[in-house]
């Protein structure tokens, strides 16, 4: 078996062996020893928005939010385990692709990592 010394996606030194796969801890990429191509890959850019756990988002499903999100020029946050209902899918053009009513907020853009579909 021949010894990798760097990850192929991202050149990182910081690799190791788990069984039959090189991990990459960096990029979380896992590769044979015998190809430099991915094993495990991340799911194909289809386009589509997905939460911080990979379920595909559409128009009118509900979210919870995951963790506590400051309001920029405010002093109050949206707390964690907050629901969202009706979401709408959009591209703020700042990495905001969700837009939902919160109760207390009103409309808010949301990033879609900071998500969970319920």
């Amino acid at each position: 078996m021949s010894t990798e010394s760097v990850c192929p996606k991202c050149q990182s030194e910081n690799i190791y062996q788990d069984g039959n796969l090189w991990v990459c801890p960096e990029c979380a990429n896992e590769w044979t020893a015998f190809s430099s191509q991915s094993v495990v890959t991340t799911p194909a850019d289809d386009g589509s928005i997905r939460d911080a756990f990979g379920n595909i988002l559409a128009n009118g499903d509900t979210i919870t939010i995951l963790k506590d999100l400051k309001i920029k020029g405010s002093n109050s946050a949206i707390k964690g385990g907050t629901k969202v209902k009706n979401i709408r899918l959009s591209d703020a053009g700042d990495g905001h692709n969700l837009s939902g009513k919160i109760e207390g907020f009103g409309v808010m853009n949301l990033k879609s990592e900071f998500v969970k579909k319920i």
